[in-house]
């Protein structure tokens, strides 16, 4: 993956290869992209727009301002198991309890604020120990692969079986439970204003120029060469696009109108998980990790702590996609956590371009597959489709994107990147 700085001392030219590949310029460098595989997000992005157009013509109801809103909340919950699932495939490793481990924090949720149970508690409290309690079985887990050495697919898989089992038991007495409390059940029902989303998209939009710009002049005090302006001109306007068109698209809505809070959080967690992976040494050791596990290991770097950190960060993040599933539906029954989540989850981040083998991939990886399955789901309900044809399609689509992988890695590997 191309940086995009150089870095040079004052008075001295970068060095031959190096100048060479300055010469030949944008298009020469998008060739061997696509010699070796290379292609990044190009072909989801291009990919979206495609299933977009052809569903705008199928189904009446899919282009609407409606639609949108809903395709936002539906993808929201999914999403943040995506996002943990990100992290764990950078290690080359997986996780199949994320399913089970999302209906868990669903049952604590509801749980820990139902009324006259005798420990009822604010819905943010309530919230905060269904995360960290899924956070820590996340760790447990990591700790069984990291420092036993036991393979993350049984673990997982073990893990899949001991939390449905815990759901089965507690639900099977107590049916269903209702979510009553409000500060709950708006992390995916609630909708701001049209003042206050505009509001939004000119914080994040401004905040995204702000970090840009200050990273270009840091650089130019310290002397490094800022690598192709054009494209962090694109860059940022295009977060402005995506923010502003995104607004003013949910501000159109009728029932329900304005940005919906689910969408928010995504975006929220985005940030800090990208940072967290490209702006921080613990992210850096991700990479190192998921590319070279020995060779890590003897730079230094205590390779079982990464991987049982990466497995607390995956609980974590089912933890928060489950209450938000949980919310969306105002309660918890029997199958919470189950049918295609798990799939779904797992399918997002490969969808969107993370590597199976580990080392390459990124966290908006996780949003972009999300996207795709959450329209696509979304389109051929909305045209009349039966759920086998949903199962069909999606599994076709994870099938290209993981034959994608598997050539650009051959071609990465002959190429010697």
């Amino acid at each position: 993956m191309s940086s995009e700085v150089e870095i040079a001392a004052p008075g001295i030219g970068l060095p031959e290869e190096q100048q060479a590949e300055e010469e030949r310029g944008l298009w020469g460098r998008a060739y061997d992209n696509i010699r070796t595989g290379n292609l990044g997000i190009l072909p989801i992005v291009i990919g979206l727009a495609l299933i977009i157009v052809f569903f705008s013509f199928k189904a009446t109801n899919f282009f609407t301002a409606d639609n949108f809103n809903n395709i936002i909340v539906q993808m929201a919950g999914l999403t943040m198991l995506a996002f943990g699932v990100v992290f764990v495939l950078l290690l080359g490793e997986i996780d199949l309890s994320i399913g089970y481990l999302s209906g868990i924090a669903a049952l604590a949720v509801a749980e820990f604020q139902l009324p006259g149970s005798g420990h009822a508690y604010p819905g943010l409290v309530a919230i905060l120990i269904a995360v960290a309690l899924c956070s820590l079985i996340g760790g447990v887990q990591g700790s069984v692969v990291a420092l036993v050495g036991v393979p993350s697919f049984v673990v997982t898989l073990a893990g899949l079986l001991i939390w449905q089992g815990v759901i089965l038991q507690v639900l099977e007495i107590k049916g269903v439970i209702v979510i009553q409390d409000a500060w709950i059940n708006d992390t995916a029902n609630y909708y701001f204003t049209a003042e206050r989303g505009w509001l939004i998209a000119g914080i994040v939009t401004a905040l995204f120029a702000l970090g840009t710009l200050g990273g270009v002049i840091a650089k130019r005090r310290a002397g490094v060469a800022v690598k192709r302006p054009v494209m962090i001109v694109a860059k940022v306007l295009g977060v402005a696009v995506a923010c502003l068109g995104t607004v003013a698209i949910s501000n159109h809505a009728n029932v329900p109108q304005g940005l919906p809070l689910a969408g928010v959080l995504v975006v929220i967690f985005l940030i800090a998980l990208t940072y967290l992976a490209k702006r921080t040494p613990f992210g850096r050791h991700v990479y190192a990790v998921g590319g070279n596990a020995e060779a890590a290991r003897r730079a230094g770097i205590n390779v079982a702590r990464i991987r049982i950190l990466v497995f607390m960060i995956s609980g974590a993040m089912a933890g928060v996609g489950g209450v938000i599933l949980a919310a969306r539906l105002n309660s918890v029954d029997l199958n919470v956590g189950g049918g295609t989540l798990l799939l779904d989850a797992i399918s997002a981040a490969v969808i969107g371009g993370t590597s199976l083998f580990g080392g390459r991939g990124e966290v908006r990886s996780a949003l972009i597959g999300a996207a795709v399955i959450a329209t696509v789901t979304n389109g051929l309900d909305t045209a009349g489709y039966k759920t086998g044809t949903i199962y069909i399609v999606t599994g076709v689509i994870l099938l290209l994107a993981v034959t994608l992988d598997t050539i650009a890695r051959r071609l990465q590997v002959r190429s010697g990147r």
